[in-house]
């Protein structure tokens, strides 16, 4: 039996949640088109045969920290570096930046197994054309693995399984067998429903929000969760209720959908919307949001 931690990092939007879900073969992880989506370090776990992988997916490594927010992203992201048996360094395949080689930098004195994973492999016309990209990478990485994937056509997915599965220690599993995550239901509601808001809402809005479960309960088949949505500013609550209610109640049938699809149970859903000034710069009200454990 073999069983590990396994770290996924890379600059803000460049596939990490997408290719966790791709490896576990279900969503756990909420993606959206925007940067910084992902927050919290989630936990992803994989069974199979005699193989047990744990996956860390962790929030972009990024370059900015001008909020309190920002400081706790980063931290949480470098925390997930300690203690793990392989680190997964995800890259787009036709564009490297300066969070790049920030997050570079910290791969290249991981002491684990180091392997590059180039994504979006499935929009290269001419693979010939990867090749200067995988040999500056190999040069770059000299005791790093490349592989080549699509994680949203799910493409290769099974030889960076094989990789990954080959460099993991002899252990018992940590887990138990049909566990994917070791978070709570409460967690997985509160992020599906950020991920309805992040997806419906502009450029900036998003960042200003966060989820507050303030009750769950599971009972004959029923779900009952109450969230309050926190944003920064009045006009920013205006935006997100929309007209006569209409965006909040259509944010809450998405997300009142996907919660059932990943419960297995009928999901009844009450939100609020609640203005929080300046919480995303305050220490002291993002640890009482929940933003306390890097």
């Amino acid at each position: 039996m073999r069983c590990g931690y396994v770290a996924i990092i890379g600059r803000p939007n460049v596939g990490k949640s997408t290719l966790l879900n791709g490896m576990l073969k279900q969503k756990i992880s909420i993606t959206s088109k925007k940067p910084q989506t992902t927050r919290h370090n989630l936990l992803g776990i994989k069974t199979e045969g005699d193989c047990q992988m744990l996956f860390v997916d962790t929030p972009g490594i990024h370059i900015k920290e001008a909020r309190a927010i920002n400081r706790y992203m980063n931290k949480s992201a470098k925390s997930a570096l300690r203690d793990v048996d392989v680190v997964l360094f995800l890259v787009d395949r036709n564009r490297w930046t300066e969070e790049d080689d920030l997050v570079a930098d910290l791969f290249k004195k991981v002491a684990a197994k180091q392997i590059v994973v180039i994504n979006k492999v499935d929009l290269v016309q001419d693979r010939a054309t990867l090749l200067p990209l995988l040999q500056s990478l190999q040069e770059k990485f000299p005791d790093a693995e490349l592989v080549p994937v699509s994680a949203e056509k799910s493409l290769n997915l099974d030889t960076l399984d094989k990789v990954i599965s080959d460099s993991l220690p002899a252990s018992p599993f940590y887990f138990d067998s049909e566990q994917v995550t070791d978070r709570s239901l409460r967690f997985l509601a509160a992020e599906i429903l950020r991920e309805k808001l992040m997806r419906q809402l502009g450029d900036e809005l998003p960042y200003a929000l966060t989820i507050q479960i303030e009750k769950f309960v599971e009972q004959d088949q029923l779900a009952t969760v109450e969230a309050t949505i926190f944003v920064e500013k009045e006009g920013q609550k205006r935006i997100l209720i929309g007209n006569k209610g209409e965006r909040l109640k259509r944010v809450g049938i998405d997300a009142r959908r996907d919660m059932e699809d990943v419960f297995g149970t009928r999901v009844v859903l009450n939100t609020w919307v609640k203005v929080k000034s300046g919480w995303s710069d305050d220490e002291r009200a993002m640890k009482s949001l929940g933003y306390d454990e890097y």
